[in-house]
């Protein structure tokens, strides 16, 4: 049972005033003192007069929980629902702008570009989940905490640029923020997505020191390297303002990122391209799943009806007494 419309029932509070209403009428008859008639029976047809404003009160009432629309669940069954909390950390350093990776249409894009339509599909697929957001370079910031708000995520992360940080990589700094983050979660699973594509060389807490913290409160790491190997097509632009490219060393610290999985007994990935990012975060995505069975209704039978007919049977049966059998004549 469930009430689609709950703020109807507010309206109950006009039942006492209903119910005054209906026992106020104008007297045929005005007598200056009725000690006269006390000792005298009133009669049955005046006592069953005294129950109509109160039938007329009934029928608002009634007509006040239809409005609020009762619903009782026809048929029920198990379901089972995720939930992880997760945060999520990516690197906004000036190396991102490097264009080894695709976009959905197949065209070249730089690395964050390709990093924002993935996770932008991982995050949809985490309907359940608590997901929180950290931005680093060579300082981490805490984008969004921990929310199911995920499309106000999503619009914070499509913000994010190159160049938003000064430049650099904390590494350790921005893991740590995420393990904040995370702090006070009353989740079962707790979970660091953290993407880079180089090595730690800013920020105030060192790798080693962040994912010894993330494993001692028991929060699982998954780390993700991402650039080409070799070279990569980095864009410059020269002296009259065209953009040219040329030729950037991959260097990513993949030691480290290993080191910070196995710590926290998660995994370290490495996207070379765009469709081997969307791999990781969907072995990511199934890696990371727990269950909670509950019970859901599928379908609900609403009730209002009985409810408005009852009331409209009520206010049918006081119009037709009050007019007959119980009329009062002036």
């Amino acid at each position: 049972m469930r009430l689609h419309d709950p703020w109807a029932l507010l309206l109950l509070a006009l039942v006492p005033l209903v119910w005054r209403l209906g026992r106020s009428a104008t007297p045929a008859l005005r007598f200056s003192s009725v000690g006269f008639f006390a000792g005298i029976d009133p009669g049955r047809r005046a006592r069953w007069r005294r129950w109509l404003p109160i039938a007329r009160a009934v029928a608002f009432a009634l007509l006040v929980v239809a409005l609020a629309r009762p619903q009782m669940g026809d048929e029920q069954t198990r379901v089972r629902a995720e939930g992880i909390d997760i945060m999520l950390a990516v690197d906004l350093s000036s190396s991102m702008l490097a264009e080894d990776f695709t976009n959905d249409a197949g065209d070249p894009a730089n690395r964050l570009e390709a990093v924002k339509e993935v996770v932008q599909s991982f995050v949809d697929g985490r309907s359940g989940d608590r997901i929180g957001l950290v931005l680093f370079a060579a300082r981490p910031y805490l984008q969004s905490p921990l929310t199911l708000d995920h499309g106000w995520l999503l619009n914070n992360l499509s913000r994010a640029e190159v160049g938003l940080i000064e430049d650099g990589t904390a590494v350790g700094s921005a893991l740590a923020t995420a393990v904040n983050g995370l702090e006070g979660s009353d989740s079962e699973s707790k979970v660091v997505i953290l993407l880079t594509d180089g090595q730690n060389n800013a920020g105030r807490v060192s790798p080693e020191m962040a994912a010894e913290a993330a494993a001692t409160l028991g929060y699982k790491v998954y780390t993700i390297g991402a650039g080409t190997k070799g070279v990569a097509r980095y864009p410059q632009i020269d002296f009259f303002g065209n953009k040219r490219y040329v030729p950037m060393p991959v260097d990513i610290d993949e030691k480290t990122l290993r080191a910070i999985a196995a710590e926290t007994g998660g995994r370290y990935f490495r996207a070379t391209d765009t469709e081997s990012l969307r791999h990781i975060y969907a072995g990511i995505d199934q890696l990371e799943k727990t269950e909670q069975e509950g019970l859901l209704y599928l379908d609900y039978h609403e009730l209002y009806p009985w409810l408005a007919l009852a009331a409209f049977a009520l206010l049918a049966g006081e119009a037709v007494l009050a007019e007959t059998w119980l009329r009062v004549l002036p």
